[in-house]
Order: structure tokens, then C-alpha cells, then sequence
């Protein structure tokens, strides 16, 4: 298979689960491991691929960023958000940082991304089926400029565990997010804007200590990647927040069981690498 054509199909990949509580991450490592990508685009490819994603929320939430960076300096609500969002960046961007070698050392391998499936999956089934329906709906948050400090902490801890590939980003901070009292469009919400420093941050670091190890040919991959994911993540998002307004989370908690599992036999099977 030509290798653009790999980048391809990893891009509608990347699109397709970037914002879905799935882990992108962990199905591209799944997909380049059975699609035998270049070796050259191992490990940055993963990363370098979510800034279509980072575009794609962007130009999908464009007129209430520019109307919040034009309100920022009196528009207290505005500054909570904000706040917020930088609040829940920070735990794992600090802690991706300190332990970058060790997670991409031990962790980017198909059986931790199935065994994290698995797990976010039995996860998202009880926190859905427990916790949701014993929480008040009255007093869940239901504006995203009225998330609080207590709660961008409790989001940005959950999202810590989304750097083990297959746990998902999305997953981890739209769970945090519901356990700490959002509804789940709000939560799903934050989920967005909180991609734009985590994925825009990660996808420069990466793009940057990675420089002396990228060719000609492996840039225009990269770009290439970048632009289908984003392509088909702008329409991810607005199907998700579609069906969060009148679905839970369990069909998604069901899926990575079942990939999981899958990806286990095929493992256990010798199929692939």
C-alpha cells in the first residue's frame, strides 16, 4: 500500500475519533501498527495529525471565540472560562512533559491501547448507569461560562490519565467534567475548547523537538494527515453534539469494549507488525 494512502485512512481515523470519547490516539497507534506506517512517522504522525482537529474546532466554534476575544477584558464570565481552561490544561501538559520518554518508552503499544479501551469503556457504563442518574439535573451546570475552578481541576486531573494512549483525552475530560456536576453537552463542550491548548500545545512541541527527525516527504505526509482530519473532525463535532443532546455515553463505553477485545485476539493471534 502507498504510503499516502495509509496517511489517508489515518486521517479519516484521526477525524473521525478525535472528539469521540474512543481515543484517537489509541487507534492510530492500533491502525499504524497493523498498516506498518513509515517508521520515520511513528510517534510524531500521532500527535502532528491533531492539528487539523485543533483547526477544526476553530472554524466550528469561530463566532463565540471571536466574540469572547473581544469581550475578554470586562466580560467576567468570559474570564471563568477561560480560567478554567487553563486550569485544566495544566496537569497533564506538566505531567505529559515530565514523563514524555517513559510514556512513549512504554505505553504507545496495541495492548495497553486495548486494555485502556476496555477499561474507559467499563468506565463510561458506570459512570452512566450509577452516577449520572443520582446526580441533580438542577443543579448540573448548563452554560460553559459557568464552569467553575473546582470543577476545571477535577477535569484537568481526569485528563491526566488520557495520556495513556487508548484512555482517551475526550473520554477522560468529558467524565470528569459529568462526575463534577456538568451536564453532558457542557461537558462535552469544555471537552472542545480544552483540545485547543492541550492538542495545539502538544502538536507544536512534538512538530518542534522532532524537527531533525522529519524529511521533505514526510512533511507533506504530515500535512496531508493534518488537512483530512480536519476535514472530517469538523463534522465529528457537530454529530456529537447533536447526539449528546438526546443520547448517553454507554454506546461508545460498549464500542471500546469491544475493540478492545479485538485487538487483543488479533494481538494473542500474531496478525500484523
Amino acid at each position: 500500500m502507498e504510503e499516502w494512502v495509509k496517511v489517508v485512512i489515518l486521517g479519516i481515523i484521526e477525524g473521525l475519533t478525535e472528539f469521540l470519547p474512543v481515543s484517537s490516539t489509541g487507534h492510530l497507534v492500533v491502525a499504524s501498527y497493523f498498516l506498518e506506517l513509515r517508521a520515520s512517522l511513528q510517534g510524531v504522525f500521532e500527535i502532528f495529525i491533531q492539528s487539523g482537529a485543533v483547526v477544526a474546532v476553530i472554524l466550528y466554534y469561530w463566532p463565540d471565540l471571536w466574540r469572547q476575544a473581544r469581550t475578554i477584558r470586562h466580560d467576567k464570565n468570559v474570564q471563568q472560562l477561560w480560567r478554567g481552561i487553563i486550569i485544566a490544561f495544566i496537569p497533564a501538559a506538566a505531567t505529559g512533559f515530565l514523563l514524555e520518554e517513559a510514556i512513549n518508552d512504554l505505553l504507545f503499544t496495541p495492548v495497553v491501547v486495548a486494555i485502556a479501551l476496555i477499561a474507559g469503556g467499563i468506565l463510561f457504563i458506570i459512570v452512566e448507569r450509577y452516577v449520572v442518574p443520582r446526580m441533580d439535573k438542577e443543579t448540573q451546570v448548563q452554560d460553559i461560562e459557568r464552569v467553575t475552578t473546582r470543577q476545571a481541576v477535577t477535569i484537568g486531573i481526569w485528563q491526566v490519565f488520557a495520556l495513556i494512549p487508548g484512555t482517551s483525552r475526550s473520554g477522560m475530560s468529558i467524565l470528569g467534567g459529568m462526575i463534577s456536576g456538568l451536564d453532558r453537552k457542557v461537558a462535552t463542550q469544555f471537552s472542545f475548547y480544552l483540545a485547543l491548548p492541550t492538542l495545539g500545545g502538544a502538536t507544536i512541541y512534538k512538530f518542534l523537538t522532532s524537527l531533525d527527525q522529519i524529511s521533505g516527504s514526510d512533511m507533506v505526509l504530515l500535512i496531508l494527515g493534518a488537512v483530512i482530519s480536519g476535514i472530517v473532525a469538523g463534522a465529528s463535532i457537530a454529530w456529537l453534539l447533536r447526539y449528546v443532546a438526546r443520547n448517553n455515553f454507554i454506546p461508545f463505553g460498549v464500542y471500546r469494549i469491544i475493540v478492545g477485545v479485538i485487538i487483543l485476539v488479533l494481538m494473542a493471534s500474531g496478525i500484523g507488525g
